[in-house]
């Protein structure tokens, strides 16, 4: 019963002896007789043994495991399951002192100027960052910014001129950001308006510094986008065409343009019908139907009611001219028999046309009575001075 106890114990014994690793004593690794042997039947301490020690053992014999160094001693654990190599350790490179931190991506870069500007609050939906530019604001690789108030514009009057001097032609898009402070704004927004113009920059104004915030945003998330989404789409089929042109016709809307289009089938019909058969549409009126009418048979040039006046000359120009009766006489033709291309209700212009000939009748009386006025003084003094010889 024992013998077979220990035959079991004897057959357990070493698939138990798999995950154990035994460790030896002091006198097996170190020993000076039998230490050979004993190194032999199992692996060596995992504790190196003390300086002095050490090397009392080394004299003792050169040739045993006590010469071994100690990463031969601990070699044997790399072949086990338990070890690991381990990580290796990367040292961070400290920064160079010449060298700036990278902006981020996808940023708003902010001159050093602007530190201390409450416009830097409100720009909350596009991330910013301080780096070394020439203008206040980089909103991509084409496009940036100035800001100036017109307060401090007041103050200084030649600083808007020196600061786009110093973009030069870098920038495909210059912004002049103008934040209006005051309260007289023509002088001042007068003269920004104009250095912006002769410099071919583009000028935002802003009533608030939420507003001026606005418009960095806005122009840095539309950096890269194209203008389709500012521009007007419209489908190419031939009724979404139709509902663009007539829905221009004010009080007339798509409901509208089914209709008419179900009725008269094209454009051009609906352009020819008359009056009569733009009513018989249902759900359109009068007045809708006054409209259409009126829309595709009026003249696009219109034709001004008012007629053109015209003014003779004054009596001095034609008394200096010397055609002064003559052209007393055409004005009264020209009253007495008007043209018949004039149209006759012209009141104004027949009112005016007496009144410039009553005017120049009058004058040239007085020329007269003045001539003849001046021809019996001559004649009384000729007779005085008969008598007198």
């Amino acid at each position: 019963m024992d013998g077979q106890r220990e035959q079991h114990q004897g057959r357990l014994q070493p698939e138990h002896g798999k995950n154990l690793i035994k460790i030896p004593s002091y006198q097996e690794v170190f020993g000076s007789g039998a230490s050979s042997s004993a190194a032999a039947a199992g692996p060596p301490s995992y504790n190196p043994p003390p300086p002095s020690i050490a090397a009392a053992a080394g004299s003792a014999s050169s040739s045993s495991s006590s010469s071994s160094s100690f990463s031969q001693a601990f070699s044997f654990l790399k072949s086990t399951e338990f070890y690991s190599p381990p990580p290796q350790a990367t040292t961070p490179r400290p920064p160079q002192a010449g060298s700036a931190a990278p902006a981020p991506k996808n940023a708003i870069l902010v001159s050093h100027r602007q530190k201390g500007n409450p416009l830097l609050k409100h720009i909350r939906n596009a991330r910013w960052a301080f780096a070394d530019i020439a203008p206040d604001y980089v909103l991509g690789q084409s496009s940036c910014a100035l800001y100036i108030s017109l307060r401090y514009h007041l103050l200084h009057p030649d600083y808007l001129y020196y600061r786009i001097r110093e973009l030069q032609k870098n920038f495909k898009l210059r912004v002049i950001l103008c934040h209006i402070d005051v309260e007289d704004v023509v002088k001042p927004l007068h003269e920004v308006t104009r250095t912006a113009l002769l410099h071919e920059c583009t000028l935002l104004c802003g009533w608030s510094l939420e507003e001026c915030g606005r418009y960095l945003e806005t122009i840095k998330v539309y950096e890269n986008k194209s203008a389709d989404s500012i521009r007007e789409h419209m489908d190419n089929d031939y009724l979404s065409r139709l509902t663009h042109a007539l829905t221009s016709i004010r009080h007339v809307n798509k409901t509208d343009v089914v209709t008419l289009g179900s009725t008269f089938g094209s454009l051009s019909q609906v352009m020819n019908a008359s009056m009569e058969e733009l009513a018989r549409c249902p759900g359109i009126g009068e007045r809708k139907v006054k409209r259409l009418h009126d829309t595709f048979h009026e003249p696009f040039v219109r034709v001004s009611s008012r007629t053109n006046i015209v003014v003779p000359d004054t009596p001095d120009r034609e008394r200096a001219s010397g055609q002064l009766l003559s052209t007393n006489d055409g004005a009264q033709d020209a009253a007495e028999k008007p043209d018949a291309s004039v149209n006759k209700s012209s009141n104004v212009r027949s009112a005016l046309t007496e009144a410039f000939a009553k005017y120049s009748e009058k004058i040239r009386n007085q020329n007269r009575d003045s001539t003849r006025a001046a021809g019996g003084d001559t004649s009384r003094s000729t007779a005085g001075d008969e008598k007198t010889n």
